[in-house]
């Protein structure tokens, strides 16, 4: 008989998001005559810039004509793209980075659940606390956990992201093989100095670990100090791998399109100690089981590497940052106490209480989508996430409707 993968067994529950949208979706049913302000999950509403939508259409144009058509695409990307994101995502900067060591894929979730696929089932595993889901969800559908109790899977080793370190994580004191990190950070919208990222750097180069670096949201960067690539520490390139999308840049979240940094010297052992390169692992996995975003896609987020693509992005970027500050200070205003937000368009807002509960009293209360932190970890308990993606008119309504529910909010803590 056919059976299931026996490790599926072990997820605590349905995918997060997945749980909110059912909750949200159960509400409406039951009040169709109120409107629903979603700050909950991280998706865009300003549409696709000028220069990126021009270079869909002359893109879309090229398919239909005979002598510009294409068919399947190189596997790992077309040259010009990643000839572009070498140049102004790192080089410009100061990381060097060559453009064949860049991989196009249709989004970072999908890589960074994907490239677990490389490595050895009984790794050491530190996972920050709270964390994006997929990180978790993904091992342990590869079986290298154990149980859920309390919270946490046996078998991972969890780094604790409070008030009291920032919400940034140091290194562990025990040896680790395999580091799920995230800056700025979802949930808690904190950043990582160059510092912190340098010693994180140096003890996966010390521990023959690697380090997953999930810069997703390096865009949304404003303080001139902080890295927007792991690849600016010295040393990195040896001991890190980079995901980065084009969702939050340039609002791809219904297009698609991401890539995945494996620079050519970081490598991984063998069971007999032999040093095997990341890059044609990860090739090879792509070239197998991926084949490829579309001509048009890539054509459109080449346009993002243009003057006018970067000064668009950088406006769309600068538009939710600007969300995000209506949120900040109309809440501190209120006396929340609120992280994030800064540089980056997720804000942690600690509300002292059971953080699902907090979620279905601000839904019934003020019709306003948040994500409870504890969907995050054990760590998020207490904490809710708030999301800048949003039309400005509805996050200033849905800030007036927090103000009018505030006493009700804070009286769960109370409680």
């Amino acid at each position: 008989m056919i059976r299931i993968n026996e490790n599926y067994r072990k997820l605590a529950s349905s995918y997060l998001f997945s749980e909110i949208a059912k909750r949200v979706a159960a509400f409406q049913a039951g009040h169709p005559d109120r409107s629903v302000i979603r700050l909950g999950i991280g998706d865009v509403t300003r549409p696709l810039t000028p220069s990126v939508v021009k270079a869909f259409r002359e893109a879309v144009d090229e398919m239909g004509r005979p002598e510009t058509f294409k068919g399947y695409g190189p596997d790992l990307g077309y040259d010009f793209l990643r000839q572009a994101i070498a140049e102004v995502d790192f080089r410009s900067r100061g990381a060097e980075v060559a453009a064949d060591e860049i991989f196009i894929s249709d989004g970072s979730k999908c890589d960074t659940g994907a490239i677990q696929e490389l490595f050895a089932q009984d790794l050491r595993i530190a996972i920050p606390d709270p964390v994006y889901p997929v990180y978790v969800d993904t091992n342990v559908m590869a079986g290298r956990t154990g149980p859920f109790r309390e919270g946490r899977y046996a078998g991972l080793i969890y780094l604790d992201c409070t008030e009291d370190n920032g919400f940034v994580p140091d290194p562990p004191r025990t040896r680790v093989d395999l580091v799920y990190l995230c800056f700025p950070n979802n949930p808690t919208g904190a950043a990582i100095t160059r510092a912190q990222l340098g010693a994180w750097v140096e003890y996966a180069r010390q521990s023959r670990a690697l380090i997953l670096y999930d810069a997703a949201y390096e865009s949304y960067i404003r303080d001139p100090s902080l890295p927007h690539s792991i690849y600016e520490v010295p040393g990195a390139r040896e001991a890190a791998i980079e995901f980065r999308s084009f969702s939050k840049t340039a609002g791809f979240t219904g297009t698609r399109c991401a890539y995945t940094v494996v620079p050519k010297g970081c490598v991984a052992w063998d069971a007999e100690g032999g040093a095997h390169a990341l890059h044609g692992l990860w090739a090879r996995r792509m070239a197998t089981r991926f084949n490829g975003v579309s001509y048009p896609v890539q054509r459109a987020a080449a346009a993002v590497y243009t003057p006018e693509g970067q000064h668009e992005a950088r406006g769309l970027s600068d538009y939710y940052l600007g969300n995000a500050n209506v949120i900040r200070e109309r809440l501190a205003g209120l006396g929340w106490s609120v992280t994030g937000g800064d540089n980056s368009p997720y804000l942690w807002v600690r509300t002292g209480t059971d953080s699902w509960k907090f979620f279905d009293t601000l839904l019934d209360r003020a019709n306003v989508v948040c994500t409870p932190g504890s969907g995050f970890g054990r760590c998020g308990e207490g904490y809710v996430r708030i999301s800048a993606f949003n039309d400005r008119a509805k996050v200033e309504d849905a800030m007036d409707r927090f103000a009018a529910a505030d006493a009700e909010l804070k009286s769960l803590a109370d409680g």
